[in-house]
């Protein structure tokens, strides 16, 4: 723990297979690399679901819609980018590796020379790889980076490689946001700012009580980057260099292909399709990205098998009381009301969804999908339109979804190919299981407590709920109740019938007549009424005293 309560780990060193990453304590204590599958096992969340939350009151469920919002389904870009991230991170240490004398003569240097003779130095090369991620707003840029670095330990505390006193903090990452305005001075204040955070230093104070000039900051901040080690620098909303003042874009630009190339920290800038113009010149010309497959750049999503993934991730989240199957119409609409770009589909999804439940509707239809997304998407329905069209004249009109001048084509193809879709929609397909599984508990349980109510014996409502749960596990509560008694009465009608007692035709009339009081009539008219089976039965007065104990002592 870090005296400002940040969260450290002690350093674990682990033997690198790579014979460059060897002897390299800064690489050593890094998580271990992570294959596709494995990269999508750690990516992917889910979080819990039970159906029997389907039966709450409204108020309570159209609250438990937002949790939809907390899924992460890994697509090709998520991967793509995991892979160029724990390259960059290695590939940036490797020329400043604390037992190489390299690092001490990069000391000196900052030490002694101004940021304007680093930027021209061709004494040192640097292995660092940086790149930049553009993608349309919406995307998923953010979400998936932030997803990413949660695979790395923030802050790693050395005290001893290979039995030599090392003690230093490592700060694998750090990710900032690009001022509104655009300035290198705000950009270095957050720098400071956040290390501060990290590391319970003063710098930001320092700084702000000397006042000092923007070269003489950005000289500070390389001795800061080497001094603690940074992993890779993550500027988010780069876009946002386009409001800088005249030059003020070309000087940042210029500072971060300074940490690039002569401190050697992987740089990844991202932004949104409006930060092409920014990018392109002489970042795009000195970073060393092109050994790592060049930059990311990410359109919406295709009607293809990643669309078809996404839909699936979150469809198993309902709140409904009737569950609506996913139909290739109901698809065709989300996609249409959404253009393929996943963060409209959370937000049309959980809205059509609440709508549905506050209306009494309880199911999702495709003209709910259509009614949601008009009325609650006034603002971006002209860009939603433009996409419809295919409206060039209108589409560059938002700079945050016009994707220009660029051959994204290859590197899309590529990445569908390198990652295996059939593997991905196994693993979401055994997530979706083991949430059925852990839901189906619930369920059972409570259809056990409605039984006992009715004074069911509970060692036959057992047999019946496991066997009728083995052949539908979508089954609600209130299903297997109704279809528990169906079941036990047919059995006791039949048993008459066996034991031959009384006349043929008592039997018979018993069989057939059919009492108003009867429990199968008093169901049958509470469907009529939308009613549960649970529901018509209870206000027939068949439900007896239920005591609270009756799980403390064993029964169920």
């Amino acid at each position: 723990m870090i005296p400002n309560g940040s969260i450290a780990v002690e350093a674990e060193y682990t033997e690198q297979i790579i014979p460059d990453y060897k002897g390299n304590p800064f690489i050593e204590s890094l998580p271990n690399l992570l294959s596709a599958q494995e990269a999508i096992e750690r990516l992917t969340f889910y979080p819990e679901f039970n159906k029997s939350e389907r039966l709450l009151d409204s108020h309570y469920r159209i609250h438990m819609v937002d949790r939809l919002f907390q899924v992460f389904q890994p697509l090709p870009m998520s991967i793509e980018l995991e892979r160029k991230i724990s390259r960059a991170i290695r590939q940036g240490y490797l020329s400043r590796n604390p037992f190489s004398s390299k690092l001490a003569q990069g000391f000196y240097r900052e030490y002694h020379e101004n940021i304007s003779n680093l930027i021209n130095n061709k004494d040192f090369y640097s292995t660092s790889l940086g790149f930049s991620l553009i993608g349309i707003s919406g995307l998923g840029k953010t979400s998936s980076l932030n997803r990413v670095l949660t695979l790395y330990p923030q802050i790693i505390v050395h005290s001893e490689y290979q039995e030599i006193p090392f003690s230093m903090y490592q700060v694998v990452y750090l990710k900032l946001e690009c001022p509104h305005d655009g300035s290198i001075k705000g950009l270095l204040y957050e720098f400071f700012a956040e290390i501060d955070r990290l590391l319970g230093t003063n710098y930001h104070e320092k700084v702000m009580r000397t006042r000092p000039t923007v070269d003489v900051m950005m000289t500070v901040m390389n001795q800061v980057v080497r001094n603690c080690a940074l992993g890779i620098l993550v500027i988010d909303e780069i876009q946002h260099l386009s409001m800088a003042k005249s030059g003020g874009s070309e000087k940042m630009l210029s500072f971060f292909v300074n940490l690039v190339n002569n401190v050697g920290v992987p740089v990844i800038l991202v932004g949104t399709p409006k930060a092409i113009k920014v990018l392109q010149g002489d970042f795009r010309q000195a970073r060393r990205g092109s050994g790592l497959g060049g930059d990311m750049v990410c359109d919406r999503i295709q009607r293809d098998g990643v669309w078809d993934l996404l839909v699936d991730s979150i469809w198993h989240y309902q709140w409904m009381r009737k569950e609506t199957l996913l139909t290739p119409e109901i698809s065709n609409v989300l996609y249409e009301e959404t253009q393929g770009i996943p963060d409209l589909l959370k937000k049309v999804y959980a809205i059509a969804q609440a709508h549905a439940i506050s209306t009494g509707k309880e199911e999702i239809t495709p003209q709910i999908i259509k009614k949601v997304a008009k009325e609650n998407l006034k603002l971006i329905q002209p860009m939603i339109t433009a996409l419809k069209t295919n409206n060039l004249r209108e589409i560059i009109k938002y700079e945050d979804i016009y994707m220009a001048d660029i051959d994204y084509t290859d590197y899309l193809t590529r990445t569908r190919e390198s990652i295996n879709l059939d593997l991905r929609a196994k693993e979401i397909k055994k997530e979706q299981k083991k949430l059925r599984q852990e839901g189906s508990i619930g369920v059972k349980k409570e259809a056990l407590i409605k039984l006992v109510e009715l004074g069911v014996d509970i060692k036959n409502a057992q047999k019946i709920v496991d066997t009728m749960f083995s052949k539908n596990q979508d089954l609600g509560a209130d299903d297997m109740v109704k279809g528990v008694i169906e079941q036990l009465k047919d059995e006791e009608v039949g048993g008459i019938g066996k034991k031959g007692t009384g006349k043929m035709e008592e039997r018979e009339s018993g069989r057939n007549a059919v009492h108003s009081s009867d429990i199968r009539t008093v169901i049958e008219q509470g469907k009529k009424d939308n009613k549960s089976a649970y529901e018509a039965i209870k206000e027939s007065g068949y439900i007896v005293s239920f005591k609270d104990d009756i799980f403390a002592k064993g029964v169920i």
